[in-house]
């Protein structure tokens, strides 16, 4: 089971429609595709989809490292994983989607020679998981049409998306809620707002009974005392996103009781770091919610195998899938919110 090769390919997709957040908005994304192979031939499948927004990723810059990646791999065996893992946290912290997907198709090459499926190498605590979809930032009436597409789906969570106008915002979001019931909201700024603008608006969202499960990353991501000042005044659970990128990150916003949640995106940390953060925040007492950053069905397969295979989330954001063309889940099984990992 010793790996031999290793091969990148890039690959585009585009969005359904403009994906738009709080003060961006993209229309494509260029994954890589990582193949990793065995001596026995068998190939381990991962993904990454890297973003120079949340962590100063450039997709061209990480493509070129595949030589120099292959020869620290080189001849180790896939069943000493955390051995593989340990060489990928060393090397560098400036490309960890690309960590991401060499950890976990390692993990899938090991997968496929014992015929176990990678959910069940980290533990089979869930046998599927329940995704959430996402409305990106636009008018007040394509706001309530996705919406309620989402809804007619069978999803129970949605997740939405503001963070560049209160007033806007807060307009979208309770026409939503006057239209839908019987669903619970992630709220997602992705660090638009300031802390005084995130407590209006969440001030709004109390008033009106609206029924959210986390605010998500009001403010930038290195403004840890908005984050607590926010947790302070906020009746609703604060999670962090872009604050939450590596497991210093996570130890920091416990240290300084920032946050109720954090998002693990496998993206932003790698498996390494992921598995550390999930213990971390068990021990704490901090609730864990797992997201997604433009990956295709074979990149989001990764998160619902670590999700399924640890079970520590009580939210999972594992949608991107279904906002690019022509997108089919790989190593999953959709039925309707749920996604049942598979062996692939």
């Amino acid at each position: 089971m010793k790996i031999k090769d290793l091969r990148f390919t890039e690959k585009k997709w585009d969005f359904v429609k403009p994906f738009h957040i709080a003060n961006n908005v993209s229309t494509s994304k260029v994954n890589i595709e990582v193949e990793l192979i065995l001596s026995d031939g068998t190939i381990g499948l991962g993904e990454s989809s890297s973003s120079f927004r949340v962590n100063g990723e450039s997709g061209a810059a990480i493509f070129q490292l595949q030589k120099e990646i292959l020869e620290m791999i080189k001849d180790l065996d896939v069943r000493d994983y955390r051995r593989i893992f340990a060489k990928l946290d060393a090397y560098s912290r400036t490309a960890p989607s690309l960590k991401a997907a060499i950890q976990f198709a390692t993990l899938h090459a090991f997968s496929r020679s014992i015929s176990t499926p990678v959910y069940q190498i980290l533990g089979g605590m869930k046998d599927f998981v329940e995704t959430d979809k996402t409305v990106s930032i636009g008018s007040l009436e394509e706001t309530v049409h996705d919406a309620k597409e989402i809804f007619e789906a069978g999803h129970k969570v949605i997740k939405m998306k503001v963070g560049e106008d209160v007033k806007s915002d807060v307009a979208r979001v309770l026409a939503v809620n006057d239209e839908i019931k019987g669903v619970r909201y992630v709220i997602d700024a992705n660090t638009g707002y300031t802390a005084k603008e995130a407590l209006r608006f969440i001030d709004a969202m109390y008033r009106n009974d609206v029924p959210v499960g986390i605010f998500e990353q009001p403010v930038p991501a290195e403004d840890f005392e908005g984050l607590k000042i926010i947790r302070q005044g906020s009746m609703y659970p604060v999670g962090a996103d872009e604050s939450a990128k590596t497991k210093y990150d996570v130890m920091r916003l416990i240290k300084e009781g920032a946050v109720d949640y954090v998002n693990i995106k496998l993206m932003k940390s790698g498996l390494s770091d992921a598995l550390a953060i999930v213990e971390m925040c068990n021990s704490a007492g901090i609730g864990l919610m797992i997201g997604c950053m433009s990956e295709s069905g074979a990149g989001v397969s990764q998160s619902v195998h670590f999700a399924a295979g640890t079970g520590a989330f009580t939210y999972h954001d594992l949608d991107s899938h279904l906002l690019l063309k022509n997108v089919d889940p790989v190593g999953f099984r959709q039925e309707k919110d749920r996604q049942y990992p598979i062996l692939y």
